[in-house]
């Protein structure tokens, strides 16, 4: 079945980075728009970040400048880097297409930023 795979969440301290990691093992998944999603902890998932095959990416106010989302479609993989972390991107980070069309969630994977 076709799933996606996050990885490389971790705890880290403000201001440290972090990058994570998404594979998609979807034979289209080079074809779309992927997005990064952020559940904080007792709360929804929602849209932070997005790619679009060709690469253009856009933000949420709140992580435009800190974050940077990248793909490498020969990998079917799909990047999150996230520099300056603050207290409020402590949360559950997902991958999958954007709201409206996604395919089956994967486990996502968690950061927590503590001091």
């Amino acid at each position: 079945q076709e799933h996606f795979v996050e990885s490389g969440g971790a705890l880290k301290q403000p201001g440290e980075s972090l990058r994570i990691s998404c594979v998609g093992s979807h034979e289209a998944f080079d074809s779309k728009n992927i997005a990064w999603f952020r559940r904080p902890l007792g709360g929804g998932r929602a849209v932070i970040a997005q790619i679009t095959p060709g690469g253009f990416d856009d933000y949420i106010d709140s992580v435009k400048g800190r974050f940077t989302v990248s793909r490498d479609n020969s990998r079917n993989t799909v990047y999150l880097q996230m520099n300056n972390l603050k207290l409020e991107d402590t949360g559950e980070y997902f991958c999958n297409r954007l709201p409206g069309y996604e395919w089956p969630w994967g486990r996502g994977t968690r950061v927590i930023v503590s001091s």
